[in-house]
């Protein structure tokens, strides 16, 4: 029995790490400054300098949107590839064939993706805010940063399932960048869910980072962990519900693909 968890552990922590560092195993460790540093900087720049120019909304409301947003990169991205990427290395066959436990085996993967996530989110947030001159109370930052990595966490729950059809389809980038769009425009990053179309906002209400960048917007006006709990609960189980049909979807076409050979077909 013990045997059996200090394999699995090690399947979930050791596994996840090599999986993640793969990621980057080909290219220059540089690459991660501009894709993941610099770019919901300028993110940032772009709505927080049209929300002045509109006249709506405070440079915080656009700071806090879009950098809890941006977590969405690594997330959605890191996840699915962590699967495409091994289909279309021809290794997925070899990890599949072996009875490591799936659920360590995919967890384990996403462990560094929610990592990155909320690292790539709290840079946004302390560096847009010193751009910005946006003053966030000191007694926010902690409870902040609890939020931001159940914001990463709930996101990497949909990368799960975006992975799943990494087992499918030839490449998961397309969709990986419409659901970025969709999180950035149904989850009130930069127009208030009250003002978005009722339809739009009761999408939303079911999407991960909506609940986290409310609780987080709160939390940098004054309000307390407690006061925001509701809203972090929402994020957690949104989270939980996208990454457990994101299990199931994998175990699901894991079966499908070995019925019908297609596990590496490209």
């Amino acid at each position: 029995m013990s045997g059996d968890i200090t394999t699995s552990l090690r399947i979930f922590f050791v596994g996840g790490l090599i999986s993640f560092r793969a990621l980057f195993n080909w290219l220059s460790p540089w690459i991660y400054i501009p894709s993941l540093l610099i770019a919901p900087i300028f993110q940032i720049l772009l709505f927080a300098y049209i929300g002045r120019s509109a006249g709506i909304e405070s440079d915080a409301f656009f700071v806090i949107g879009n950098a809890v947003q941006y977590s969405a990169i690594p997330c959605l991205f890191a996840m699915a590839n962590t699967i495409a990427g091994e289909r279309s290395t021809q290794t997925l066959g070899i990890v599949l064939s072996t009875p490591a436990r799936r659920i360590p085996l995919f967890l384990g993967r996403s462990l560094p993706v929610v990592v990155n996530g909320f690292f790539v989110s709290m840079f946004s947030l302390v560096v847009g805010s010193l751009l910005l001159g946006v003053t966030i109370p000191r007694s926010a930052w902690l409870p902040l940063a609890l939020v931001v990595a159940v914001a990463a966490m709930s996101c990497t729950g949909l990368g799960l399932t975006n992975a799943a059809l990494g087992l499918r389809v030839r490449e998961t980038a397309v969709l990986s960048n419409v659901l970025f769009g969709v999180l950035l425009i149904f989850c009130g990053v930069n127009v208030s869910l009250d003002a978005l179309p009722d339809w739009m906002a009761a999408v939303g209400s079911w999407l991960p980072l909506t609940h986290a960048i409310e609780a987080a917007r709160e939390l940098a006006a004054g309000d307390t962990l407690g006061s925001v709990a509701g809203l972090i609960g929402r994020e957690v189980g949104l989270g939980m519900l996208y990454g457990g049909v994101g299990l199931a979807a994998l175990r699901w076409l894991e079966i499908e693909g070995r019925r019908s050979a297609t596990l590496e077909v490209q």
